[in-house]
């Protein structure tokens, strides 16, 4: 995966560019919380899944600017929050410190943790695994790292995956010359393609081909949850039209899954 003469790889690259859109990152719908519906949509999909923390330890990996690390926070879980790109975890720290929680962060790689094995009663993350170089080794780790009976909630979607929605936007471009609205420059888009084109889920990511990964890994009782609607509504209603159209559309889901003992 590196570069020709060099040692700059994917890994090196997917970094590099979450950096550069870390100061820009809560403004995209999607990333930040825009409402208050969205926002009890996503804690009842974590109250659905994971419980109430009561103190449980939780690792939100790939944390960003940590949206999902204080929605943990807010259902009592002592969160650690994992992301190897420092300008992300400056906002993400800086945030925290803006609505005093105590959320803990630390510089890492989602595939490789580092952090102690069995110390983790659940693992979140957002958006992480289309990201992931070798899926099959990460959840080996996010396994390890797992207590017993702890849960891995993965929040995420065949975004690679054609709607109808797509064809029109290309219909829309091809008539009018205008591309689909966009929070990303035309040269940020083109070095996103580039890394998608790489990564393991290259093309499209359907959830069985994740359930079939976490099966591998080990984990058992695994869910495939797609009654996002109320979170998806929630977003689209803040988005141009047809990004918002398209939101609807997506094939998006949540899959928990645990780890026995």
């Amino acid at each position: 995966m590196n570069s020709m003469n060099t040692n700059y790889s994917i890994r090196d690259e997917i970094r590099d560019f979450w950096s550069e859109r870390a100061a820009t990152f809560d403004q995209s719908v999607g990333h930040e919380i825009f409402s208050e519906a969205e926002r009890k949509g996503w804690q009842r999909l974590i109250r659905k899944h994971l419980g109430e923390g009561q103190g449980r330890a939780a690792l939100d990996l790939a944390c960003g600017t940590a949206v999902i690390s204080h929605l943990m926070n807010d259902a009592g879980f002592k969160v650690t929050g994992l992301d190897w790109s420092d300008a992300m975890l400056a906002q993400a720290r800086a945030k925290a410190k803006k609505r005093g929680t105590d959320i803990r962060f630390v510089s890492g790689d989602a595939e490789n943790t580092m952090e102690p094995r069995d110390s983790y009663d659940a693992i979140t993350n957002r958006h992480l695994v289309w990201t992931l170089v070798d899926p099959a080794s990460a959840f080996k780790e996010w396994f390890s790292v797992l207590k017993p009976g702890g849960k891995v909630l993965i929040l995420d979607g065949n975004m690679g995956k054609e709607t109808w929605v797509k064809g029109l936007q290309k219909l829309w471009t091809k008539i009018t010359g205008k591309p689909p609205t966009s929070h990303m420059s035309p040269e940020m888009m083109a070095r996103h393609q580039n890394i998608r084109s790489r990564v393991h889920f290259a093309k499209e990511m359907p959830a069985e081909a994740v359930v079939d990964l976490l099966s591998k890994a080990g984990f058992t009782d695994i869910v495939v949850d797609r009654k996002l609607a109320d979170i998806h509504w929630a977003q689209a209603r803040k988005m141009p039209f047809l990004r918002g159209l398209e939101r609807m559309v997506q094939e998006r889901f949540a899959i928990c899954a645990r780890k026995p003992g």
